[in-house]
């Protein structure tokens, strides 16, 4: 697992490290991390350290002090440094006069230097850049690298209300924050610096590609169709064919033993899935182990119908779409519920089963409803945020936007099912299906070399799910 850890978590598991050392050194640590990074970042980018040139943008307080042991530390190697000092009067007093005794200049702007610094404010910073820091910012063309968050990003939630860094890289002290995973776009690659902080618990996690490729269910020799897992699947409409199709040709490519389809797309299904088995309704499916139910199949009285019966067995149901619009109106179907339930909403979805949109900080959003209604969350987004009604909250970077497209969440729906069908916990099941459902999205919409082809539709997003299965199952060989 991969830990987050909010800023008051950090703050206290500062306070024995700050009684246990002599003043300033953890900052040195901190700092020389930093410098490393930078340092690292010049050599890729220029060849290296001697004689290239960095400016760091100060703001008041620790961050701005990191920055400045940073950059007393580059000018010791040769660089030249520049430092633009934001809040002259509330500069951190020792590492200000550190950077001057190491020969680094006072500047009024950056110029054409080779990186800038991010260290304008750290995790007690909140709300966007201010207007003198932001014009700074905006006119920066070199690479940006942020001390412990991009400055303007809340570090909690990851949340940009207004101007905000965009770094190439972000270099966390001591651990990693909530906004490292929730707001990667700006904060690029995330280094993280051991500054020797301890922790006892942590804010939110995510699964490390070997566990999701460990997790997979693969069959043993000992398996059959049922120990595999038996899905069903209720999805698609006269109107909406294509979200059956979608829906249950990913239950089949993520290795169910046997899927079950219900609706009115069974023809359609069968002929590209001969391997499916169809009936009428749900009470003439047969034996399944798990449901998938409310892909493009309406919301008239006869999906009420359905969604109800399948919603009073007692058997573990994914609930995604156009059930999660019926279920809107009907949550007792779900708060009364023993057996395992996983909602799939998107934001909008969101506010029409609670009545309010997620917010800016989609976690706590997400773990209140699992907590309120007794269900397992996945909150969709670039950032998906996966809570279960215990308090445990995982989430999954997509690495990109490839999946933001029509029957995306059809196919996420499929994977999904065969997951939690096979047997897995229903947030683990959640938390590897959407890893699998990214990097379909990123290898179908990639060319063989990496490079970007074409932007993706849902029918390839499909075809590769096979492909990123054997990927995260490489991992663990």
């Amino acid at each position: 697992m991969r830990y987050y850890y909010t800023p008051d978590q950090v703050r206290a598991a500062e306070r024995p490290l700050l009684d246990a050392l002599p003043p300033g050194v953890p900052m040195r640590r901190a700092a020389h991390g930093l410098a490393g990074v930078v340092a690292s970042e010049l050599i890729a980018r220029t060849g290296g350290v001697f004689g290239r040139s960095v400016c760091v943008l100060v703001g008041s307080g620790d961050n701005g002090g990191d920055g400045l042991w940073a950059g007393a530390i580059l000018r010791a190697r040769g660089v030249a440094v520049g430092a633009v000092l934001l809040t002259p009067e509330r500069t951190h007093a020792a590492g200000l006069a550190a950077f001057r005794a190491a020969g680094g200049r006072i500047v009024t702007a950056p110029g054409s230097e080779d990186i800038v610094v991010d260290a304008i404010v750290g995790i007690s910073g909140r709300g966007p850049l201010r207007e003198d820091a932001a014009a700074l910012v905006a006119a920066i063309d070199a690479p940006i690298v942020a001390a412990d968050i991009p400055s303007g990003v809340d570090p909690t939630t990851g949340s940009v209300d207004g101007p905000a860094v965009h770094a190439a890289v972000t270099v966390a002290f001591g651990a990693r924050k909530p906004a490292h995973v929730l707001a990667v776009p700006y904060c690029g690659r995330v280094e993280l610096v051991d500054i020797g902080l301890s922790f006892a618990e942590h804010s939110l996690a995510s699964l490390e590609p070997s566990e999701v490729g460990a997790a997979w269910p693969i069959p043993s020799a000992e398996d059959d169709k049922y120990s595999q897992g038996v899905v069903g699947v209720i999805a698609g409409s006269d109107r909406y064919p294509g979200a059956a199709l979608l829906c249950t040709g990913a239950a089949v490519a993520a290795t169910s033993g046997m899927v079950r389809y219900v609706g009115s797309a069974a023809g359609q299904v069968v002929s590209h899935y001969p391997e499916v088995v169809a009936a009428a309704d749900p009470d003439a499916a047969g034996r399944v182990q798990a449901w998938v139910v409310g892909p493009g199949f309406g919301t008239d009285e006869r999906s009420r119908s359905w969604l109800t019966a399948v919603l009073d067995s007692d058997l573990p149901v994914v609930v995604d779409a156009d059930a999660l619009t019926v279920l809107s109106s009907t949550p007792d179907l779900v708060r009364r519920r023993s057996a395992p339930t996983l909602l799939t909403p998107h934001a909008g979805e969101f506010e029409r089963l609670t009545g309010s949109a997620p917010g800016p900080d989609r976690v706590s959003a997400a773990a209140d409803l699992a907590s309120q209604w007794g269900v397992c969350v996945l909150l969709k987004g670039r950032a998906t945020v996966i809570a279960d009604p215990d308090g445990r909250v995982l989430v999954n970077d997509a690495g990109g936007s490839a999946a933001s497209t029509a029957g995306s969440g059809d196919v996420l729906s499929g994977i999904l099912g065969a997951l939690v069908a096979s047997g897995m916990e229903m947030a683990l099941a959640a938390a590897c299906g959407a890893r699998v459902h990214a990097l379909a999205a990123a290898t179908a919409a990639h060319g063989s070399g990496g490079e970007f082809a074409a932007p993706v539709s849902a029918s390839p997003l499909l075809h590769a799910v096979p492909e990123a299965i054997r990927i995260v199952r490489s991992v663990t060989l």
